[in-house]
């Protein structure tokens, strides 16, 4: 092996990404504001997405840990008459998703740069109506569990910004998240709408779990099972 391309190689991905990060900053349906700006006073299209960004009174849909947008703009395709939203830190993975929405035209795809739990900072209650949480860290170590996107902690975020009739989805590779999860929603007096422990063997004709993410590709490479829960959370909590 020649080693000497090595840095070679690495150098060139850094610029890739450099490049990629200085043209979210070029895209209309990219948000994305520093976070001392948005503990401060909160980001600026809060309570004024329909009006400023969407610029109509569609539901929006919110898809947590958007990765590469491929189910934020899978789901801008399939519904026209709602707004979607994919959020993630990773600015140059989104930028495959923001491009694509760009380059296609598509006025209902947005996506917006931040930490997941500061989402209550750019949203008003009510302003979200649905949220789809795709493949996420799993967060198995016990340490971690409050990192966890469907950690009580989280719901009570998530709270903040829906609408009271909102409905969630997770959709994950993660057996031990699946099993999470549920025991959360049962614990917390949540309702489940839907639940699959494998969505091929049970629900092989929904186009909804048809969407496909990077992430998800490679998990079935390795041959796991991709499991689904719809839920709502209880009001009275």
């Amino acid at each position: 092996m020649n080693l000497y391309f090595c840095p070679a190689k690495k150098n060139e991905v850094g610029k890739n990404k450099l490049r990629k990060f200085a043209e979210t900053e070029t895209f209309k349906n990219m948000v994305q504001e520093p976070r001392p700006d948005l503990l401060d006073k909160g980001l600026h299209l809060k309570g004024k997405w329909h009006k400023e960004f969407f610029k109509n009174e569609h539901p929006i849909v919110l898809e947590l840990g958007c990765g590469k947008g491929e189910y934020t703009v899978g789901l801008a395709e399939k519904f026209p008459g709602k707004n979607f939203i994919g959020v993630d830190i990773k600015g140059a993975r989104m930028w495959r998703g923001a491009r694509t929405a760009t380059d296609n035209k598509m006025p209902n795809a947005g996506f917006l740069r931040t930490q997941i739990e500061l989402i209550d900072h750019c949203f008003s209650k009510g302003e979200v109506s649905e949220i789809w949480i795709t493949f996420p860290d799993p967060q198995i170590k016990y340490r971690r569990r409050k990192k966890r996107l469907t950690a009580p902690d989280m719901l009570e975020i998530y709270r903040k910004v829906l609408a009271d009739d909102a409905i969630l989805h997770l959709k994950t590779d993660s057996q031990f998240l699946h099993g999470y999860t549920l025991g959360i929603i049962e614990g917390y007096g949540h309702k489940i709408l839907d639940s699959s422990y494998d969505i091929d063997r049970q629900k092989p004709d929904d186009e909804l779990l048809k969407i496909r993410t990077n992430y998800e590709g490679i998990f079935r490479d390795k041959g796991m099972v991709i499991t689904y829960i719809k839920f709502q959370l209880n009001r009275n909590a």
